[in-house]
């Protein structure tokens, strides 16, 4: 086959897990697209299907195994090579090389740079001939809508909570130089960027690894001079890394959301010992008594898992008690997920599945009823928001900087006559709840 043969193929890339996994598969393809191939509309479309998949928890894996099959299924049509990435492919690259015969090529996460080789290698080219054409600072397909932009700050962890495989995944944690990331952020903007979302295992532990101690603010700092840049966001704060410093800078920043994502994981003193977080309850009450005695709002995202091994129902009770007093904005939840080679999977007294199950349907709805509650304070209020998508009927979506894409409610208002744009910003005042959104008009 000719180079010029191979350009000619197709490609599509299913994105699984975090934002900082579709960050790589972005990057996978753009050097793609630079070498020459075409990305297809849909997997049924592609010569190549490359799966960039996750494998944090159970669930993860299973859908991860899921879409491999699907593609192994597409084999034969017009599907010619199956290539399997990320996640699951770095913590199970022996057992899905063996159980997956019908994958062409499983490249652990160091080798996603190397995905114009790979391809060329499963087509017979030439592997040590440099083709691939000039990288520019940008360097990345973007997969989101074109004015959002998912910045990958740093990479791995160094947190090792009990329950957590990300550091054996991943390795320890790595941050970009702050120069990289400015040049990165600054190609984005040009491209038509205005929302940036910072993103990593622990963000606010950036810079630690290159400078000596933690430079978020600097970063955050750096990274507000760039012209069209409107807003940035920050995925995702650890509790006890979260300084006076930061939250100056949030509030200060008037590029910076005003919306904190910052996982907690528990509410039990004595579960969160068990998870190895470096945190308390008390210090959590600190933390987010702080972030409201700040001048502006400030929304609060966070995460909490049910069922981990030892947590009684004195436990759970604690967990709904935070839940009630604190009344955060947003909140996800997962069941504990045993994973091998954890610390917490050889803890004792581990928690029944249908215990699981009954808790999780509990907090969540509990959570929703506070949720409801927490959003009657916008009505009455005018926002800025960005446009998300515009109805045949009029209905705009909308999100304002309390919304980070994809997980939080949404602004909905109708067009009228004016003439909007998605990607655009305005000014709405928020006239009642509908469900977990928010209703609203353009001002």
């Amino acid at each position: 086959m000719t180079k010029e043969e191979l350009q000619a193929k197709s490609f599509y890339i299913v994105q699984l897990g975090c934002d900082k996994n579709r960050v790589d598969g972005e990057k996978m393809a753009y050097l793609l697209n630079n070498y020459g191939l075409k990305t297809a509309q849909t997997a049924e479309d592609a010569n190549i299907i490359i799966i960039n998949t996750c494998a944090f928890i159970q669930s993860a894996k299973e859908e991860s195994i899921g879409c491999i099959c699907d593609a192994i299924n597409l084999k034969g049509s017009n599907c010619q090579k199956v290539i399997v990435t990320g996640c699951l492919a770095q913590r199970y690259f022996d057992e899905v090389k063996k159980g997956f015969p019908e994958v062409d090529s499983v490249v652990r996460l160091k080798n996603n740079e190397q995905i114009v080789n790979i391809v060329k290698g499963l087509y017979g080219l030439d592997t040590t001939k440099n083709d691939c054409g000039k990288i520019n600072a940008l360097a990345r397909s973007l997969s989101t809508p074109s004015y959002y932009a998912y910045l990958k700050i740093a990479d791995g962890c160094n947190n090792c909570c009990s329950y957590c495989t990300i550091p054996q995944i991943r390795g320890r944690y790595t941050s970009v130089p702050a120069k990289q990331l400015y040049k990165e952020a600054k190609a984005l903007a040009k491209s038509g960027v205005k929302e940036l979302i910072l993103v990593a295992q622990d963000v606010t532990n950036y810079g630690a690894d290159l400078y000596g101690s933690p430079k978020l603010v600097e970063l955050i700092k750096l990274l507000s001079k760039i012209r069209g840049i409107k807003w940035i966001r920050l995925h995702y704060c650890y509790p006890n890394l979260i300084t006076d410093e930061l939250l100056a800078e949030i509030s200060n920043n008037s590029k910076v959301c005003k919306y904190l994502d910052i996982p907690m994981q528990h509410a039990s003193d004595n579960i969160l010992k068990a998870m190895n977080r470096k945190d308390t309850v008390e210090a959590y009450n600190t933390l987010l008594d702080k972030i409201r005695a700040l001048p502006h709002f400030v929304a609060i995202r966070s995460t909490f898992i049910v069922g981990f091994p030892g947590e009684t129902q004195k436990d759970f009770d604690a967990l709904k008690e935070f839940l009630i007093k604190q009344k955060m904005q947003y909140v996800g939840f997962f069941k504990y997920s045993r994973e091998e080679y954890t610390v917490a999977y050889g803890l004792p007294n581990q928690v029944k599945e249908r215990v699981k199950d009954d808790r999780l349907n509990q907090i969540q709805a509990l959570q929703e009823q506070i949720m409801l509650q927490s959003q009657s304070r916008f009505v009455g209020k005018t926002t800025l928001c960005v446009l998300e998508k515009a109805y045949d009927d009029g209905t705009l979506a909308l999100r304002n900087q309390y919304n980070s894409p994809g997980v939080d409610s949404l602004v909905f208002a109708t067009k009228g006559n004016k003439n909007v744009k998605v990607g655009e910003f305005y000014q709405v005042k928020i006239t009642g709840i509908d469900g977990i959104d928010l209703k609203g008009e353009l001002v």
